[in-house]
């Protein structure tokens, strides 16, 4: 397997640390850790034997967006991976030709698909992946209201339903299965908890450690929702606990 020389920009020091571990752990070389939009081009001044550039979108000093506007078509500017917690920022993100639009917080597996790509020798500006959409119909009495993505706190399915929970009510979906709904945004980072239920971590307002390995999470006033023991550690990594 081809190890990535990769680097990456937060201007968090937590989000850049855990950036940087999981880059590590999956096999790349991190060439530098820099904490502003200044610092990554100053540090770009010179040609660098990069093979991505991990951008956060907001920081200070100049955006991940601005410094890809600024590095244009650089020669030897690396492909830009930008990272963000923000899902606004998608369209702007593939017009900068960015080679993909991770969405915070990062899981493995979401991030060893960027790799994959990467490996591949990254997409070119006409192939970069279609803007998922971030909000969905849900049944209102006769018709349909659009429901937004940032506003779901998780998805359940009952008897091949699929009902999006949003201000601690429910709202009928088309969808039959929650993998249907995974398909529909497969870089939102939802998180499988239990078998019915697809939680967004985002959404989350406290966690509550259970006997045997589980936990608890509360989503909305007075509704909280089991996690698995399995799906425990990843969500107290999410977290950051």
């Amino acid at each position: 397997m081809k190890i990535l020389r990769v680097a990456l920009a937060d201007d968090e020091p937590l989000a850049r640390t855990r950036l940087a571990r999981l880059l590590r752990e999956a096999g790349c070389d991190v060439k530098a850790e820099l904490a502003d939009g200044p610092s990554v081009l100053a540090w770009l001044q010179e040609p660098r034997e990069v093979d991505a550039l991990f951008l956060d979108i907001q920081m200070p000093g100049a955006t991940g967006l601005e410094v890809a506007a600024e590095l244009g078509d650089c020669r030897h500017c690396p492909p830009v991976v930008f990272v963000t917690a923000h899902s606004e920022h998608a369209v702007q993100a593939f017009e900068a030709a960015a080679v993909d639009y991770i969405m915070k917080p990062i899981s493995a597996e979401r991030l060893a698909k960027t790799l994959a790509r990467l490996r591949e020798g990254g997409l070119r500006r006409s192939e970069a992946p279609a803007v998922l959409p971030q909000r969905f119909p849900v049944k209102a009495g006769e018709g349909h209201v659009f429901l937004d993505l940032k506003r779901t706190t998780h998805f359940e399915v009952e008897e091949e339903v699929v009902w999006a929970w949003a201000a601690g009510s429910r709202h009928r979906t088309s969808w039959t299965t929650l993998a249907e709904v995974e398909a529909a945004f497969p870089g939102a980072g939802l998180l499988r908890i239990q078998r019915h239920l697809l939680l967004r971590p985002e959404a989350v307002l406290g966690l509550r450690p259970l006997e045997g390995g589980r936990a608890s999470v509360r989503v909305a006033e007075g509704l909280d929702l089991e996690v698995s023991r399995s799906v425990t550690p990843r969500i107290k990594e999410l977290l950051g606990l």
